[in-house]
């Protein structure tokens, strides 16, 4: 059986829980929540945060998909905003270079709280299941754990899944030297990447950095001008991504 994807707008509409209440969810995502202390600090003032993700195994399209829950409360805010400061991640052999992956600090933390529990399940349901293909899903603050997850799952286990996100943040960071040799690197870790942006949603371009960057940014929506005005909309812009017409010209 070949690999079936739905159409993007399902993803989103699935991914977002159905934020804008279109009625046309497929089905109900279940999260798993992990809390976890990024320094000492947090321990001290009994401050954490939460990762919320979802890893099944979809037997209709032979599928295994994992899923990554938006920002959700004022701890998700804070590791969006509060924690830009980029670090040091997985050092990996590329094109003959050593190549150091930076990212920004507070997603990067919020992956490694749940990596080895990925890991784990995913190669469990690979085992049960050889040959599936692996969707990563995500939206907002999701997209930057999609991301990385799917960096990680590549590395590790030489899989290359299929990346869809919307909202899309930037994740990765690199120093000017090394930005080609990063993005040449990024091409290599998935079998199709999509992470959408649409032009007038001001949350795909954080951190507003230029060492930040992502997977094959998408930008969609592109009928409208960017604007100033447009940009501080997020709740339009960052929103709607269950709309069809965004995805006309996307093969």
């Amino acid at each position: 059986m070949g690999y079936s994807r739905y159409d993007f707008t399902q993803y989103f509409i699935d991914n977002s829980e159905d934020y804008n209440k279109t009625g046309r969810a497929s089905r109900q995502i279940h999260y798993e929540v992990v809390s976890y202390q990024c320094n000492g600090l947090e321990k001290l003032f009994r401050r954490h945060h939460e990762m919320n993700y979802e890893i099944y195994y979809d037997e209709n399209r032979n599928v295994i998909q994992i899923n990554f829950q938006k920002t959700n409360g004022k701890s998700d805010w804070f590791v969006n905003i509060f924690e830009f400061s980029d670090k040091y991640y997985d050092a990996i052999e590329f094109g003959g270079h050593k190549l150091q992956l930076k990212v920004h600090h507070g997603w990067g933390e919020m992956y490694k709280s749940v990596k080895k529990t990925i890991r784990d399940k995913w190669k469990q349901l690979y085992d049960e299941n050889p040959g599936a293909e692996t969707e990563i899903v995500g939206w907002s603050l999701g997209s930057g754990q999609a991301v990385l997850c799917c960096q990680d799952l590549n590395y590790n286990f030489g899989v290359k899944p299929h990346l869809i996100t919307f909202g899309s943040v930037r994740p990765f960071a690199s120093s000017k030297k090394e930005r080609s040799l990063l993005k040449e690197y990024l091409s290599t870790v998935s079998e199709e990447c999509y992470n959408f942006a649409n032009i007038n949603d001001i949350v795909t371009y954080m951190p507003p950095f230029r060492q930040f960057t992502t997977i094959n940014r998408v930008e969609i929506g592109q009928d409208q001008k960017r604007t100033v005005g447009r940009l501080l909309r997020p709740k339009v812009y960052h929103t709607t991504y269950d709309c069809d017409e965004l995805y006309r010209e996307v093969d």
